[in-house]
């Protein structure tokens, strides 16, 4: 390995050289107290910058393994570390002048959830620190400017390094505060199915945002008060005693007038299948891990889904039992979500019926005597809802606004009354009783077959080049095909996004073989990335994208929303 003073000798080499120069640096270097290594250089100061990593090893770190024993412990101490850094290296970027990208400093940009990303990993054998980072490798015009990148990679970096990343610099109080957090949220997740819940709202937590376009908690909101009827004292390890309210499995209907906060609960459960930093509001939102959130996609493609439990005897003759349409309406699109829901292994829906489509929720008792139902090929989610429950153990939590059909099949009614939450099951129950229930229930409809094998497309069996773009959380582009994810609502980070698509290209190069299905495609992309993290999915190990781990169920989301998908 070389040392800091060799990459400062090559600096003063390269000096006033063209900018392809700059690539002679790429190797590692040991620094006082760890080891920086230049894994990518750009191509010129407008390009993407460059890729770098830091590397402290576990006895230098120092960080007690209390911190780390445990894998929510690690993920959040990991996040804290990245969050520090990401603070420290803010106040130096761009200090070192240029053109283009010359002088930027950055790692990703962390929101309110805590995730496992490729930008800080530590190890939890020896407690090593691996941190990524991006450098804008300073130029004048495109000649490059070593005396720059030496303030750069010899005083800003080093003093990010001492107070981002060892332990002994950093607050002792606050990362066991972290660590904690992260414990008593692990807890509450594990103990929602030994209560009979499948979601968890404390007291006291603040639940609307400052904007459509802001993650932080709104000053002055009402803080969240559980009914009576439904709190639930939990004994945390480390905070101890918190109540709030349980919201049980079965079918749970939120209803309320507009601008009450009933989108606003269900977007904080939506969310809560991630963990949350402490001043968030939403810390102690809990829900079951596997929830997904379901909407109507028109336009959505659809690869041989098997949506009968809902769309049956299509006038065109259509298979449902094996659907595909490259355009589909509402109802189609919102079936073949539940459907693949299902094979993704949620056991919670989370529904809106402000973005749900009509036809495919209700048919209400007029329609039903004008149109009888051996003329209508869209069975009701209405009709389908307690036999997803009672066959499959699949809850729902359903908001409704303008709809009274579902108070008959509830099994628990909230109302939210200027953001507070009412129980009114008894009450909307005894309303209920008033009016007819509908069509006599149908029987249940046969499982869903999951069996669909997916086979590698033309261009990755050639080992040709494939292009992978990353749109944001919009989607990404695989060559010149678009992914749209813009209704996959529970993707939190756009560095998730990035993932998907890296999962999918790691698929097509090394598991669409026709003889997995896509469960067990899916399964084997989990394995790896648990035993070797993220970076794994990279084809180049040498240069990983920053990335940041989606659950299972958006890497399905992203399997069945790939057009290109060869089944």
């Amino acid at each position: 390995m070389q040392t800091s003073a060799d990459l400062k000798n090559l600096l003063a080499r390269i000096d006033r050289r063209g900018y392809p120069a700059y690539k002679d640096a790429r190797g590692a270097y040991q620094f006082p107290g760890y080891v920086l290594s230049i894994d990518h250089v750009q191509g010129d100061p407008f390009a993407a910058p460059s890729k770098l990593s830091i590397h402290v090893s576990g006895k230098t770190a120092g960080f007690p393994r209390a911190l780390y024993e445990t894998r929510c412990r690690r993920l959040a101490l990991q996040d804290e570390l990245t969050r520090q850094f990401g603070r420290r290296a803010a106040q130096f970027s761009f200090q070192a002048k240029g053109s283009g990208q010359s002088g930027l400093i950055s790692v990703s940009r962390c929101g309110p959830e805590v995730l496992e990303r490729t930008a800080c990993r530590l190890d939890p054998e020896r407690g090593d620190v691996l941190l990524r980072l991006e450098v804008g490798f300073p130029a004048n015009g495109r000649t490059i400017n070593a005396r720059e990148l030496e303030k750069i990679l010899f005083d800003f970096l080093p003093r990010c390094v001492q107070s981002a990343l060892l332990y002994r610099n950093l607050d002792a109080g606050r990362l066991q505060a972290v660590a904690g957090l992260a414990e008593d949220q692990n807890y509450i997740r594990r103990m929602l199915p030994e209560l009979g819940l499948c979601a968890f709202v404390a007291d006291g937590s603040i639940l609307p945002r400052e904007s459509g376009v802001s993650a932080r908690p709104m000053k002055g909101a009402v803080a969240f008060q559980s009914p009576p009827e439904l709190a639930v004292t939990l004994d945390l390890p480390n905070r101890g005693k918190i109540t709030g309210m349980g919201i049980p499995k079965g079918i749970t209907l939120i209803v309320g007038g507009g601008y009450h906060g009933k989108s606003t609960l269900l977007k904080a459960l939506e969310l809560g299948v991630y963990d949350h930093i402490a001043g968030d509001g939403r810390e102690y939102v809990i829900t079951d891990p596997t929830a997904v959130k379901i909407r109507a996609e028109d336009g959505r493609s659809i690869r041989r889904t098997d949506i009968s439990m809902f769309i049956n005897d299509l006038p065109n003759g259509k298979d449902t039992a094996a659907f595909v349409t490259e355009d589909a309406s509402g109802s189609t699109s919102q079936a073949a979500n539940v459907v693949e829901s299902m094979e993704a292994g949620a056991s919670l829906l989370l529904m809106d019926e402000d973005t749900s489509a009509t036809n495919f929720m209700i048919r209400d008792e007029l329609m039903q005597r004008v149109i009888h139902r051996d003329m209508e090929p869209i069975t009701p989610f209405l009709d389908r809802i307690r036999e997803l429950y009672d066959g499959y153990g699949i809850s729902t939590i359903l908001v409704a606004g303008s709809s009274g059909a579902y108070f008959h099949i509830a099994d628990h009614i909230i109302q939210m009354d200027r953001y507070v939450p009412k129980d009114i099951t008894d009450f909307a129950k005894r309303e209920a009783a008033a009016f007819p229930a509908g069509d006599a229930p149908l029987p249940p409809a046969g499982k869903p077959n999951f069996d669909r094998r997916p086979r590698a497309g033309a261009a990755f069996r050639s080992g040709e080049r494939v292009k992978l773009k990353t749109l944001g959380r919009d989607g990404v582009s695989l060559n010149r095909e678009t992914i749209d994810l813009r209704y996959v609502e529970q993707l939190a980070d756009s560095e998730q996004t990035a993932a998907l698509g890296y999962c999918l290209l790691y698929a097509q190069r090394h598991l669409l073989d026709g003889r997995r299905n896509l469960r067990q495609v899916v399964e084997e992309l989990e394995a790896l990335i648990s035993a070797q993290g993220l970076a794994a999915l990279c084809e180049s190990r040498s240069s990983v994208a920053f990335l940041a781990r989606p659950r299972r169920q958006e890497i399905f989301a992203c399997f069945n929303r790939y057009r290109e998908l060869n089944l």
